[in-house]
């Protein structure tokens, strides 16, 4: 079942472990492989100071049957794997980093993001 995206997220949202976070503002399914992507981003720019904390996990996974196949045959090969997101659950923690070094470093990972997101700071919530 793909399941209801509806409402703000409940579990996720407030910053736990870093003193940075990146938030999202919409509705989404977001891939390991975009998790990966802006994973790396914050890491490349931060040339591996600091501490990251991933808090999404693709754990939903996707099914699609193969390009030009008929109409039943039962249900597609698991494809890829998602993470569900909705407005407000933090995606990304960081520590041990300036803030300007920070703002960057999410901002580039937004960017490999299919959301609207938002950075937040510790000291400015």
């Amino acid at each position: 079942m793909r399941g209801s995206m509806k409402g703000d997220a409940t579990r996720g949202i407030k910053l736990s472990f870093g003193d940075y976070g990146l938030q999202t503002l919409d509705t989404a399914w977001i891939s390991s492989r975009q998790i990966e992507s802006a994973r790396r981003a914050i890491t490349n720019y931060t040339q591996r100071g600091g501490r990251i904390w991933i808090r999404v996990f693709p754990d939903k996974p996707i099914t699609k049957k193969p390009a030009e196949v008929r109409m039943g045959g039962g249900k597609g090969d698991i494809h890829e794997y998602v993470a569900p997101v909705k407005p407000g659950r933090i995606m990304f923690e960081m520590a041990g980093v300036s803030v300007a070094v920070a703002r960057e470093a999410l901002r580039l990972a937004s960017h490999k993001l299919p959301v609207k997101t938002k950075i937040l700071i510790k000291g400015e919530m």
